[in-house]
């Protein structure tokens, strides 16, 4: 645990000059109408509000939530834009 703190501190120092690693890649990643989906996820809009703007059901846009939370390893539409985030994708 002493070492795990140590390095944290250490690379949250303000003089900490090495670049920052590169975001991890998805290893299924998401489709074009996936991640137009995320991107309203990351919004206010209910379910069916992101359908009408898409001019979807909202079975397809569950369908897309559903592939996206599997895809970014997420339980719910909170952890899956905050995951998007962490992967640059939003």
């Amino acid at each position: 645990m002493a070492a795990f703190a140590v390095d944290l501190l250490g690379r949250m120092s303000p003089h900490d000059d090495r670049p920052l690693p590169a975001p991890a890649t998805l290893v299924d990643p998401l489709t074009e109408r996936e991640q137009v989906v995320l991107r309203y996820l990351a919004s206010t809009l209910s379910n069916s509000e992101i359908a009408a703007q898409l001019y979807l059901s909202v079975n397809t846009v569950k369908t897309h939530q559903r592939m996206i939370y599997r895809k970014l390893g997420a339980a719910g539409r909170r952890d899956a834009v905050r995951r998007a985030k962490q992967l640059r994708l939003l």
